[in-house]
């Protein structure tokens, strides 16, 4: 018998656990170790920061589900991996030992490397996490009672740009219906190079789409953008030049600010010698395994991918829900082959499919593979979006509940876009 330990129970930890269990043996055991009791859709934290959505319509209490698929559930969080004993650390002193450990953990939240960032102790919201988007919609509807300039937008070192877009996008919506928008000037403020880079050096035409989009809306943006501080009503700005010297300073007047923090790894993995890279994201080789600890591979936003640039500010990569997925399927099927005592073989493609929401439309796209050069380069906007993504906050909510990670009608649909999760 052996043990296959999955940390994480978010996107890419709860369908790892399932697809571990489908690839392991009858005899092998399965367990998923959690800082929290429940599984967050993280892709609906916008419309809860505008209180679109109320958490609880997005959470789904995992120790049934699992149990329903034989896996066991630990809602602790992690204190440290142990590789050299084989063992996860938690912070109530129990240690769990693994045969096979699969990182899911997703990122800490580096808001403590931006003066007056973050909302605990600093002046901006967050969606990063549901209770940071419920802390958001509080702050927002004690906004609203006395409206005035919001700021919106991603920091240096972000990965992940999309819901800036969509917060952005979907506070206009939200103020247009309240009828205070006229009241409310909105300024997008992002380290990437462009409009739609998305740290992926643009997906389609996703630079004229988003641009097209903030023109429309009347928002504006600065790019190449480095915050220096936030205060409780201004964020401190450094625009930056394409070589990286100082082009402007910009204090941006902000009675509501949601910033997206840089990520790195949690403080479990940080500082593990052949473990992490200098941010404590895993490094994995192609099969999503270790080269120093060959029974640990990774999943999801914790694992270690080289920034697309050069860029003059630090702009990360981001890591999107197919991407991940794929990443649980080829790791599902190495662990496999191992407990079968043959050697991993399977490579992610990490294919990407996204939708963006900005509430009365949206802008979707397809990057195959998710990193540049790519064989499929697509991007379109329409209404049609955000109704796909009300639909696929549904589907992948019943997917969490039921274990079915791929049900026979996904495949078809997949099959028919040309969305491979495993290279051939």
């Amino acid at each position: 018998m052996a043990h296959i330990v999955v940390l994480g129970g978010g996107l890419g930890g709860v369908i790892m656990a399932y697809e571990a269990r489908a690839a392991a043996r009858k005899e092998d055991k399965v367990t998923v170790i959690s800082d929290k009791p429940t599984f967050d859709f993280t892709p609906s934290n916008p419309w809860v920061g505008v209180g679109w959505r109320e958490p609880d319509q997005i959470k789904v209490e995992l120790e049934k589900p699992l149990a329903k698929k034989n896996i066991d559930f630990i809602p602790v969080a992690a204190a440290k991996v142990r590789p050299e004993e084989n063992a996860v650390e938690l912070t109530d002193g129990r240690k769990v030992v693994y045969d096979y450990l699969v990182i899911a953990t997703g990122p800490e939240l580096a808001f403590d490397e931006i003066e007056g960032l973050g909302p605990h102790g600093g002046h901006t919201q967050s969606i990063c996490t549901t209770p940071h988007s419920k802390l958001a919609h509080d702050a927002f509807e004690a906004f609203v009672k006395n409206p005035g300039p919001i700021v919106v937008g991603a920091v240096q070192g972000a990965s992940c740009f999309g819901p800036a877009y969509e917060y952005a996008f979907i506070l206009d919506r939200e103020l247009r219906k309240r009828k205070i928008r006229d009241k409310v000037p909105m300024t997008f403020v992002t380290s990437e190079p462009y409009i739609g880079h998305l740290g992926l050096d643009g997906v389609g035409d996703t630079k004229t789409l988003l641009e097209s989009q903030l023109r429309e809306q009347h928002i504006k943006w600065i790019t190449n953008a480095k915050i220096k501080k936030v205060d409780a009503d201004k964020v401190f700005v450094e625009e930056v030049d394409e070589s990286g010297a100082h082009k402007a300073d910009h204090e941006l007047a902000a009675d509501y600010s949601m910033l997206l923090p840089a990520f790195r790894g949690i403080e479990a993995v940080r500082d593990v010698e052949g473990l992490v890279n200098p941010r404590g994201f895993i490094i994995v080789d192609k099969h999503q395994r270790n080269p120093t600890f060959k029974n640990i591979f990774s999943v999801g936003v914790c694992v270690a991918i080289p920034p697309i640039g050069p860029t003059a500010v630090p702009v990360g990569v981001p890591k999107t829900g197919f991407m991940i997925e794929s990443m649980t399927a080829a790791t599902a099927e190495n662990i496999g082959k191992l407990l079968r005592g043959e050697e991993p073989a399977s490579e992610a493609t990490w294919n990407a499919m996204c939708l963006a929401d900005f509430g009365d439309g949206g802008v979707a796209f397809v990057a195959m593979p998710q990193i540049p050069p790519r064989n499929v380069n697509w991007a379109a906007d329409g209404k049609w979006v955000h109704l796909a993504k009300v639909a696929f906050e549904r589907y992948f909510l019943g997917k969490v509940r039921s274990g079915n990670t791929e049900p026979y009608y996904e495949k078809a649909v997949l099959k028919l876009l040309g969305l491979e999760k495993l290279k051939a």
